[in-house]
């Protein structure tokens, strides 16, 4: 059965970074868009990224943009997110999730991770 497992988050101070990564099983890796999206204390679950197959479209949310990074290794099957210069607010339940055309909500992606925490302290 398909699996997403993601790994890489933790505790950092604001202004510090994660990489969060998603290792993905029982699936066409190459074949799927790839998204991340997060959950905070008290909200719905967003958007924060997505990459197309190759990994040469990325898109962010506008909250994230400039400071994220999603990349993707078709060889590892396995997807990416570097997060730079965090900040408090970005402190949620990071998950990552599969996409068979590009999508961009939750009711999009066909498959999902588990979550990861990732808390950013200010």
């Amino acid at each position: 059965q398909v699996q997403l497992v993601e790994s890489g988050g933790g505790l950092v101070q604001a202004g510090g970074s994660l990489r969060l990564s998603c290792a993905a099983s029982g699936l066409s890796f190459s074949s799927y868009y790839m998204g991340w999206f997060r959950r905070a204390p008290g909200k719905e679950r967003e958007f924060v990224s997505g990459i197309n197959r190759s990994g040469g479209y990325k898109y962010y949310a506008d909250s994230v943009k400039g400071r994220f990074t999603i990349f993707r290794d078709n060889a590892k099957n396995t997807v990416y997110l570097q997060m730079d210069a965090m900040k408090p607010e970005d402190t949620a339940v990071y998950y990552c999730a599969a996409s068979k055309t590009i999508a961009r909500t939750v009711g999009e992606f066909d498959y999902w991770g588990q979550g990861t925490q990732v808390t950013a302290s200010s």
